[in-house]
């Protein structure tokens, strides 16, 4: 079953079970899907590692937002945006730990033979596409410049 045939199904169970929250977090990813399959130049098809990258952008948004809320002293809001994030979360791949994220990088490194700073975008283009979905990019940008300058 692809990741936008589980989240209608999904949606379809949050109504029978009146999870309201649930249900608003689940109805946002599956406009985000439709709307990522309607675009101009996209098939009808959406595969499930673009829709990881869709659902992954939706929690970063979410916890972002959560971090916002709870610095202007608004922790209901904030509660609120972390919920849908762990609703959200259930459907992207098992990330990885800082030591897999370490080891993926480090291949990566010998991969492409970095060895400065200045290369930095060259392993960073491997990375995000050898991690995406696995990792958050700000967690693997942070791992190469931390290997790369070590």
């Amino acid at each position: 079953m692809s990741l936008f045939d589980q989240v209608s199904a999904d949606i379809v169970s949050a109504m029978k079970a009146r999870e309201a929250v649930k249900l608003e977090a689940l109805r946002g990813v599956k406009k985000e899907f439709i709307e990522a399959k309607t675009s101009k130049g996209a098939n009808a098809d959406l595969a499930d590692d673009e829709a990881a990258k869709i659902i992954q952008k939706m929690v970063k948004q979410r916890r972002d937002t959560a971090q916002v809320y709870t610095e202007q002293g608004r922790p209901e809001l904030a509660e609120k945006e972390l919920q849908e994030a762990d609703f959200i979360a259930v459907y992207l791949p098992a990330q990885l730990t800082d030591a897999e994220l370490e080891a993926a990088v480090r291949d990566i490194i010998a991969q492409t033979g970095a060895s400065s700073p200045k290369e930095m975008g060259k392993v960073m283009g491997v990375a995000s596409k050898a991690l995406a979905g696995k990792a958050d990019g700000k967690a693997v940008s942070e791992m190469v410049k931390k290997l790369l300058n070590s």
